[in-house]
């Protein structure tokens, strides 16, 4: 047993030593590979380096000839161009000494010309005045009158024929300008409002702001009317909770109020979160938010009318507008119908559309002040354009829109009928009832005040006024006089949408009874 034992110890010793040999030679032939992998990688790298800078150089070279023939073709062209011009130069010049030679010419012709008439003139009017004379002096002969006395009966007869004439053809010449007038207005009106599509809008003073579920306004509410109590003070608005199931009313007159109003709500209620120091922060955050898209709201409408170089305080204003209403009209849609109906009627009068699209953007500006002034919106309008480098023609124009300044341009009537044409519309508006009333009554008591009236009646929702006068007292061409007179009046001293037809009535009836 002893020698098996030993013969299995000398064999494990041999086997464990044959693995240890074998591990050694593998790891040396291993590393021998390795070191030549390297090698033959650094060799590759080596020559993919050298063969990039030779194709880089080649490159470089060939775009450089390149670029030599291109100069070279490109002088080669500039100097023809310069060439051709330097001939046309000196060609426009021959032509201009020749102009020149020819103008000079003329002038002295109709010179030499108008110096002989002016003679010929002269000899005949002293001529006619030494005739005039020898014939005053016949007439006066004949007639056993002085030329003065003469004179003065001519004068008198003629003067009353005159004036009678000058009535009937005054009549007939306004009868026709107002024709030709009204014809050429109607299809230029009426075209710009046909090119023209605006949406009808009117906005209240109240917002409603809708709920998941009315449990949402116990948390609105809070402990004793606290969470309200906050947002009203940190907004300005009145919060009306009552019955109305899943809404709470947000009331105030001022838009951009309520819309601080609604956003800051809507954050709070997803938020969940509601305590009054969490509404403040909300409110402050949704105040400064909402000064960025008021700017954003400007922009748009700028760019969408294509009105470029707005001074941005300017811009900033229009967007202010989308939160502001005019006789429940929203002010920037009206402004934005006044701008495109100003650029269409301006290119149907072969103007400038572009300024007058500008002047109709701006021309209610004043309504939306920073601050409270005692100047009328026309004219603070006027001077924030100013203020803000617009062009004149556009500053007179805000100013004149509602004739408190002189209209100076041209685009002012325009921006004005523009905005009378926006304001006017049906639905555009709304007119206190009372304020209505007291337009039609004092549209009657003015037709009234006129002597030989007997009545007047204003119909058509005041568009047409009808004046009926006493036969006795008015003749037909008075009653031409009277219908033009109380027009103009009605046009000089009235405020009034759109326009007002006249109608003067004369009856005359012969009343007699058989007995």
């Amino acid at each position: 047993m002893e020698p098996n034992l030993l013969a299995y110890i000398i064999g494990g010793i041999a086997l464990i030593a044959g693995i240890v040999a074998g591990k050694f030679i593998f790891a040396k032939n291993t590393k021998k590979q390795v070191e030549e992998a390297e090698e033959q990688s650094r060799r590759i790298i080596a020559d993919a380096q050298l063969q990039s800078e030779t194709l880089k150089k080649e490159k470089l070279l060939e775009a450089k000839e390149k670029f030599v023939q291109l100069k070279a073709e490109h002088d080669k062209d500039v100097l023809e161009r310069n060439r051709k011009i330097s001939d046309s130069e000196n060609r426009i010049k021959q032509k201009e000494q020749s102009i020149n030679q020819k103008i000079e010419n003329l002038e002295k012709q109709v010179k030499e010309n108008l110096n002989r008439q002016i003679e010929v003139v002269n000899l005949k009017r002293t001529e006619l005045e030494r005739h005039q004379e020898e014939h005053i002096r016949r007439l006066e002969k004949i007639a056993g009158l002085s030329a003065d006395e003469a004179k003065a009966q001519l004068i008198e007869s003629l003067k009353q024929e005159a004036h009678t004439q000058a009535l009937a053809l005054q009549q007939e010449i306004i009868e026709d300008a107002k024709q030709k007038a009204a014809k050429d207005a109607r299809k230029i009106v009426i075209q710009t409002i046909q090119r023209t599509a605006a949406e009808q809008t009117i906005e209240n003073t109240v917002t409603v702001f809708n709920l998941e579920s009315d449990e949402i306004k116990g948390q609105i509410i809070g402990r004793e009317g606290r969470n309200i109590r906050a947002i009203e003070a940190a907004t300005g608005v009145d919060l009306v909770v009552d019955d109305t199931p899943e809404a709470i009313v947000l009331s105030s007159f001022d838009p951009l109020r309520r819309e601080i109003a609604r956003l800051s709500l809507q954050r709070l209620v997803a938020d969940g979160r509601i305590h009054p120091a969490r509404i403040e922060e909300v409110v402050e955050k949704t105040r400064k938010q909402l000064e960025d898209q008021v700017v954003e709201i400007g922009e748009r409408a700028v760019i969408e009318l294509g009105i470029h170089g707005l001074h941005k305080e300017l811009v900033r204003i229009v967007g202010k507008m989308r939160f502001r209403s005019s006789y429940g009209q929203n002010l920037l849609m009206h402004s934005r119908e006044v701008a495109n109906l100003c650029g269409i009627m301006a290119s149907e009068l072969g103007m400038n559309p572009k300024l007058a699209k500008r002047a109709g953007l701006l021309h209610d500006i004043g309504k939306v002040p920073d601050e409270e002034t005692e100047l009328s919106h026309a004219l603070l309008g006027a001077k924030l354009a100013e203020k803000y480098g617009e062009n004149p023609a556009v500053v007179n124009a805000i100013g004149a829109h509602h004739d408190e300044m002189e209209m100076q341009y041209v685009i002012s009537p325009i921006v004005q009928a523009c905005d009378a044409i926006s304001g006017a519309r049906p639905g555009a508006r709304r007119e206190i009832m009372q304020q209505y009333l007291q337009r039609i009554k004092d549209l009657e008591n003015l037709a009234l005040a006129y002597q030989g009236v007997e009545k007047a009646y204003a119909i058509q929702a005041g568009r047409e006024l009808r004046v009926i006068v006493e036969a006795d007292k008015v003749t037909d061409v008075d009653s031409d006089k009277l219908s033009f007179d109380i027009a103009q009046k009605i046009q000089t001293d009235m405020v009034y949408p759109g326009q007002i037809k006249v109608t003067v009535i004369r009856e005359k009836r012969a009343v007699n009874v058989a007995r």
